[in-house]
């Protein structure tokens, strides 16, 4: 199979539903902390993880370039994207360990989460590699991946019972078990790889990488530098500010899921550019996101609640949150058809000076233009307006954010919308919002249930409610069914290709 025959659909689909079962795992683990820490606790779980991601920023630096290469055909580039990244990761760590002790002096912080903060290397250690066998997955076999997120998912909850519900180590036992399962889901992507790293290095590609990753150094500082947002909620606005806002994340996220229903598209845009797949892939995006923002914006109250009675109060952020997601998911989809349809570095080279006047040049540029806005406007309003107020800080947040984020999208797409089009049907769209408005209204005025199973059952029976009404009224939803089952079918039946690109 070429590379050409990447199956959208078949990838998407498999990565999709090891998401939604990772919805569940996730929930679980979200549990085991939730359940066991206090509000405070949990708010520095998740700083935790907000200073991992300064260090892990480099991640992407290769692996940009990695998938692009591989999709166009190019040999020799998993061994030399590898020693690039894990090279990166090394120096990374180098630096980590003495500004994290900096930075754990300067909260007062002491004893077991300092050992944490400092354990989390390790962590830094799996994304680099993670990302970079991921990137070459992506661009060969992206189904894959969801197998791989689903071993991950797993082996966490597992070990996550067993340090923090046998051992009775919460916030240790819970970074060893991310760690663990971390190591296991980057060793089996190793083994799915490792006939490629009998290809012998590509110097050529690192000198080619280095002048491309300039423009994706570019793009990293800003996405950090937009995202010290979440920093400063958890500085000014508080450690419970900040566990409220990663209690709101568990279910808000999963509005992002639906991006991997494309997720194939990006290297199928590199071999061949077909709005055909782009209007599909978007259809299909928009099917399954809308109808979770209205799930979850209408039984807000009642998942925060199932988390822990505390975070229901937390509602609004959960709101916002979720709505601020789908804008981003919006955001990543057309960005993704700007890189698809990029060819400046076809033949592999990276010519530096088309690559700064490239329209992937200017996507970089966006989080610049988010970072001035939105730091200097939540530092105002977390020093002047929300002082002692942890909901009222993460909602202040989330709307500058959320602002911010629709504003930066409009204005791209507005600036490329003749050069990239992004067929939308606005048919469809307001199909799926008429079938939404239903479950929505439902589950709104509905009673709301506090414990886990009655929330599960509400919001499951709200989704269907909506599959139902759509099916009656669209004719693509009714297609698209039928090829999913089609896809399942093939699955199950073991006839779909297990080599080549899959």
């Amino acid at each position: 199979m070429s590379r050409d025959e990447i199956r959208i659909h078949y990838s998407g689909l498999i990565i999709f539903g090891a998401q939604i079962i990772g919805v569940v795992t996730g929930l679980i683990f979200t549990l085991l902390l939730t359940r066991n820490m206090p509000t405070t606790e949990y708010g520095i779980w998740s700083n935790i993880f907000d200073w991992m991601g300064y260090f892990a920023f480099l991640s992407g630096m290769f692996p940009f370039w990695v998938t692009r290469f591989i999709a166009r055909g190019e040999g020799g580039v998993v061994r030399t994207g590898l020693l690039a990244n894990l090279t990166v990761g090394l120096i990374s760590v180098a630096f980590y360990f003495p500004l994290i002790s900096v930075i754990t002096r300067t909260f007062s912080l002491s004893g077991i989460y300092v050992l944490v903060y400092l354990v989390g290397s390790v962590q830094v250690i799996n994304v680099y590699l993670i990302s970079l066998f991921e990137s070459c997955l992506r661009a060969i076999r992206p189904q894959v991946i969801g197998y791989g997120f689903l071993l991950e998912e797993v082996c966490k909850v597992m070990l996550a019972f067993v340090f923090i519900g046998i051992m009775h180590q919460v916030i240790l036992g819970a970074m060893l078990s991310v760690i663990i399962a971390g190591l296991a889901q980057t060793l089996y992507y190793l083994r799915l790889l490792s006939w490629t790293l009998r290809q012998r290095i590509q110097w050529n590609y690192l000198k080619e990488w280095l002048k491309g990753s300039t423009a994706i150094l570019y793009n990293a500082v800003g996405t950090q530098t937009a995202s010290f947002t979440i920093i400063l909620l958890f500085i000014y606005g508080g450690q419970t500010a900040r566990g409220e806002y990663q209690a709101a994340a568990t279910f808000a996220n999963v509005v992002g899921y639906s991006s991997f229903l494309a997720f194939a598209l990006y290297p199928r845009l590199l071999a061949r550019h077909n709005l055909d797949d782009v209007a599909m892939s978007l259809k299909t995006v928009l099917m399954f996101s809308i109808p979770i923002v209205t799930v979850v914006m209408s039984m807000a109250q009642s998942l925060l609640t199932v988390l822990k009675v505390a975070y229901s109060t937390a509602t609004p952020v959960l709101i916002l949150l979720t709505l601020d997601i789908f804008v981003v998911l919006l955001s990543q989809f057309y960005n993704s058809l700007v890189f698809g349809i990029e060819k400046l570095d076809e033949n592999a080279k990276i010519p530096l000076r088309k690559l700064v006047r490239s329209k992937i040049f200017g996507v970089f540029t966006l989080p610049y233009v988010q970072a001035a806005i939105a730091l200097p406007t939540v530092y105002y309003v977390l020093t002047r307006l929300a002082t002692g107020q942890s909901v009222q800080a993460a909602v202040w947040v989330i709307g500058i954010n959320l602002v911010v984020h629709l504003g930066t999208f409009l204005g791209l797409y507005a600036m490329l919308r003749e050069s990239v089009k992004m067929p939308i049907q606005w048919r469809s769209v307001a199909r799926y919002l008429l079938a939404s408005a239903a479950p929505a209204i439902v589950l709104y005025f509905a009673p709301h249930p506090t414990t886990l199973i009655p929330t599960f059952i509400m919001s499951v029976g709200g989704l269907a409610l909506y599959s139902v009404l759509l099916l009656a009224i669209d004719t693509d939803a009714r297609h698209l069914i039928a090829l999913i089952l089609q896809e399942m079918r093939e699955i199950l039946t073991g006839s779909v290709p297990k080599t080549g690109t899959g």
